[in-house]
């Protein structure tokens, strides 16, 4: 179809040109145009009435002659006029062909896009399926070499400690021999050395090889050892909580063992913030009375234990950092008001006189990664928090005493491999208060 339209108009064109060439041909100086010689109006007499005399015939119009300028604008008037008519008779042509054409892929497209949309799906679900299945055929070559390599690892392992009992006989025999006198003494000597030298070249060799394996197996294992550590929670506990994000909502709950009323107090709690601004709420404790009976703060890096508010309270200056696991411990006596801040089982500040003489009072409520703030006085839970003091990060190993804690036990709290978190306290107990995480707070196992 499009080359018919094509074709057609093709043909208009030459049509087009061929008059422009002959009106050209034309635009002569000996252009000569033919006129009558009289233009008469008479009336013949036979049509004349009967009782009429014929009235005399004006004279005819003289003919006026066209000058040569006038016979050329003549004929541009008329070349002019058909060009326009075979302009609009080509256009014509093309619009009515390229609706056909319109039509033509409308009609193709109909017919035959449903038939390409399934076989654009049937394709890529082919190379889908053909993309996993080589993926897992690479899994499966992974698991085999891996399991190739460590079994040549296991012999290279077992023939070190054959070659190392070998080495350890031949020694003992040598010891053997240089202890007994006698030239037959000396010559078996003389021969054990040579065993041992000859031996321990291809030992020294062995032991090349077998290093190099063993930096690459260390170098693997460390890589395992930093994945695992990363997803493991520190000091042997089982479980955890998880701030996904700063939210004006998220907090946790938890429940004191019984009602207590004391002048002296020890919170320990392990951290890994995901980030920290000005103020980050991690342990607070509220009673009716008082919104910052005890609480525990980050600030940058630094850390603050304030008690009784903040205006009395003990500040250490790198307490944690971002990404990281960090123990704290903060303790406090009505004694003197002996405060004491230790991180990771070091005491990193203290100081005397902060709320000496204070008691804190029982019934209160204890928010994790929050604060009651204005909200205290009825201990309700508010819809929302200020966002900006919200905790984001892991935690775990909350515990709090009645009492403080010598500096023996706090080391061994801060221990990240062993095994503190059984070392629970008797106001807060990790694993057996009960904590309720709150809006996107997850517990992790």
């Amino acid at each position: 179809m499009a080359s018919k339209s094509m074709r057609t108009f093709l043909q208009a064109m030459c049509l087009v040109a061929s008059l422009s060439m002959a009106i050209s041909d034309n635009y002569d100086d000996e252009i000569e145009v033919g006129f009558g010689h009289n233009y008469f109006n008479e009336i013949p007499d036979e049509d004349q009435p009967e009782d009429e005399t014929p009235t005399p015939s004006p004279e005819p119009c003289k003919n006026t002659a066209f000058t040569k300028w006038d016979k050329l604008f003549t004929m541009l008037e008329n070349s002019q006029m058909k060009e326009n008519m075979l302009l609009q008779y080509t256009d014509d042509i093309i619009k009515v062909e390229l609706q056909n054409l319109r039509g033509e892929m409308i009609q193709f497209v109909a017919q035959y896009g449903g038939s390409c949309a399934s076989a654009v799906e049937s394709s890529v679900r082919r190379a889908g399926t053909q993309a996993e299945s080589r993926l897992q055929n690479a899994l499966d070559r992974a698991r085999e070499v891996s399991a190739d390599r460590y079994e040549q690892h296991d012999a290279v392992l077992q023939q070190l400690l054959a070659v190392s009992v070998n080495q350890a006989a031949q020694l003992d025999r040598l010891e053997k021999g240089c202890l007994k006198s006698g030239a037959f003494k000396n010559i078996q000597t003389r021969h054990l050395m040579q065993d041992v030298t000859e031996n321990g070249g291809k030992l020294e060799k062995s032991l090349e090889t077998i290093s190099s394996e063993l930096q690459s197996i260390r170098e693997q294992m460390s890589l395992y050892t930093r994945s695992a550590f990363a997803n493991k929670l520190p000091s042997g506990c089982d479980t955890g909580l998880l701030f996904p994000t700063r939210s004006s909502t998220a907090h946790a709950e938890v429940s004191p063992q019984g009602l207590f009323r004391t002048n002296a107090v020890t919170i320990c709690l392990w951290v890994k913030p995901t980030q920290v601004f000005n103020k980050t709420i991690l342990f607070s404790y509220s009673t009716t009375g008082n919104a910052y009976e005890l609480q525990l703060v980050l600030s940058g890096q630094s850390a603050s234990f304030t008690v009784d508010g903040e205006s009395h309270l003990v500040e250490a200056s790198i307490a944690v950092q971002e990404g990281q696991w960090g123990h704290l411990c903060a303790s406090w006596s009505s004694q003197q008001g002996l405060a004491s801040l230790w991180v990771n089982g070091q005491q990193a500040a203290s100081s005397p006189g902060v709320a000496e003489g204070h008691e804190l009072r029982s019934k209160g409520s204890i928010l994790l990664g929050q604060e009651y703030g204005r909200h205290y006085k009825h201990l309700s839970t508010p819809d929302t928090f200020d966002a900006e003091l919200a905790f984001t990060g892991k935690m775990t190993g909350v515990n709090m005493w009645d009492r403080v804690l010598d500096p023996k036990e706090i080391s061994q709290q801060a221990r990240l491999d062993g095994a503190a978190c059984g070392n629970r306290g008797n106001v807060v107990a990790w694993g057996v208060s009960d904590i309720q995480p709150k809006e996107g707070v997850k517990l992790l196992y």
